[in-house]
This record gives C-alpha cells, sequence and structure tokens, in this order.
C-alpha cells in the first residue's frame, strides 16, 4: 500500500462521506440493522453512532486498510455497540455460513474490485431471511451525467481508492441473488451529480438461497 493511500486516502474519504447530508441519509438507513451486522468496508466508523444498541447484538467491521481502522480509533472509543474488526477484504469474508442477521453497506460497493464475489459471501454469511442495508452512490439515469460517469471513472478510480463513479448498484444487488424489498433514488443535494447520486434501500436473502 502506498504513503498515498495508508495516509492521505482515508482522511479525504472520511471527509467527502461524512458530510452533513450524507450523516443525514446514513441515520435514515444503519437503525434498521438488527442482532448480529456485519459492516463491510467500516472505514473510519463514522456509522457507529447511528446503530441502537437495544437491536444490535455485535458489529462485525470489515475494514482492510490500516489507515482507515487507526482513523476510526475515536468513533470506536465512542460505540455504543460492541465491535470486531475483520481486516480482510469483501470478496473474503472470514465468517461462518449464515452467521449474521445484517449487512450493511454504506459507499463500500463502489471500490470493491470483484463486487460479485463479494455479494456472493454477504449472502452465504446472511442467515434466511437476513437483510441488507445498503446506501450507495453509483449510475444516475441521467444521459448526460451518465456520459461524464463513464468517462471519468477510469482516472477518478486511480485517486479515489478504486471508486466507480458508474456502477448501477440496484442492478448488482440482484445480479447477486438478493431480491430487494425498499428502493429510493435521490441526488445528494449540492453534491457534484457525477458523484452524487443515490442508491439506498433494504434488500433481503431469499428463503432457500
Amino acid at each position: 500500500m502506498s504513503f498515498y493511500e495508508d495516509r492521505i486516502l482515508p482522511h479525504i474519504i472520511d471527509r467527502a462521506c461524512s458530510m452533513g447530508q450524507v450523516m443525514k441519509l446514513r441515520s435514515q438507513v444503519v437503525p434498521h440493522a438488527r442482532g448480529t451486522v456485519l459492516e463491510v468496508g467500516m472505514g473510519s466508523a463514522i456509522n457507529l453512532e447511528f446503530y441502537d444498541s437495544d437491536k444490535v447484538d455485535m458489529v462485525y467491521g470489515l475494514e482492510p486498510s490500516d489507515g482507515m481502522r487507526r482513523k476510526a480509533l475515536p468513533n470506536l472509543s465512542r460505540s455504543p455497540v460492541r465491535v470486531e474488526w475483520l481486516d480482510l477484504p469483501g470478496e473474503k469474508i472470514p465468517l461462518d455460513n449464515e452467521s449474521v442477521d445484517t449487512v450493511l453497506l454504506t459507499f463500500t460497493l463502489c471500490t470493491i474490485p470483484d463486487w460479485h464475489t463479494a455479494l456472493e459471501q454477504m449472502k452465504r454469511v446472511l442467515k434466511p431471511g437476513g437483510e441488507l442495508l445498503f446506501l450507495e452512490h453509483g449510475e444516475s439515469p441521467d444521459n448526460g451525467t451518465q456520459k461524464w460517469q463513464h468517462r471519468i471513472t477510469p482516472g477518478w478510480k486511480k485517486l479515489a481508492g478504486g471508486c466507480h463513479l458508474n456502477r448501477h448498484i440496484a442492478d448488482l444487488i440482484r445480479h447477486a441473488g438478493f431480491e430487494i424489498t425498499e428502493l429510493e433514488n435521490l441526488y445528494i443535494p449540492k453534491a457534484p451529480k457525477i458523484a452524487g447520486y443515490i442508491y439506498k434501500g433494504r434488500a433481503v436473502k431469499p428463503a432457500g438461497t
């Protein structure tokens, strides 16, 4: 890992992902988590304040970046729930089959190189009927914005930790075999449209999968 990825990028990502409107969206998604939770791409742990300690038993925080885990220390010290770090990427989740009740994805799926394998792993560790909560940015339905997303992504992902601006998040989740039960799309107010089109919702692991 380069000096930029370890020491500089975590600060940039933390600042971008903790703006007021983004935190408001997080506050609408995270409280739905229940039971044993797997948070994929926990980053600097800025979701922790929104967990409901009456509903959540513990959180596995999957985060491969040493820099992000260091950045998370102040938030961990104030956490309302117990957290256990998992320092592997999303494609290699070190948990047993059907061992978690909720998987949480917030601004993570855009960065995972092999998104399909990662989602398959998430589905594997979810209990039958378990829920995937997601808050992600991705491909816009507007032709002009979408064109710029495709044009900029190759350079953007080199500077932004592998972030793809142009992934259709809902399609990826469905392709992995999840059933989306709730979906809201919107632009983050005052954010650049190329990076601010949001997919917010919930999906379940169908019985028998």
